[in-house]
């Protein structure tokens, strides 16, 4: 896995001798499809009472969170974004993503609504 540093506590020090303490993250790499388990739901809250289809428990980077959101964007030809780790379509397009989903290897279950 990837790691990210970052220095811990102390942000400056007049001492030329100090060495910084780092901290080390773990940037979680992205799952294969296969092991993604993905929920859809539908939900009424986030557009002043309008519809909205949300995608969560996507395991992986931001930037493949990202390219799946506009990938499923694109194929549905809507509206959406990618916040909190989450997928955000304009619309209740549940089966048509479940479909998508599916297609592309991910476990998918619907929820709620």
């Amino acid at each position: 896995m990837n790691k990210k540093k970052k220095i811990k506590d102390i942000v400056y020090s007049t001492n030329p001798n100090f060495k910084y303490e780092y901290e080390e993250d773990e940037i979680q790499d992205t799952l294969p499809p296969k092991q993604q388990k993905l929920k859809i739901l539908l939900d009424r809250k986030l557009k002043g009472g309008k519809k909205v289809t949300i995608i969560k428990g996507f395991v992986g980077t931001d930037q493949d969170l990202k390219n799946l959101g506009k990938m499923l964007k694109t194929k549905l030809s809507v509206g959406g974004s990618v916040k909190n780790n989450e997928i955000i379509l304009q619309g209740d397009l549940r089966d048509k993503v479940f479909d998508i989903l599916t297609k592309s290897g991910y476990k998918t279950k619907k929820s709620g609504g």
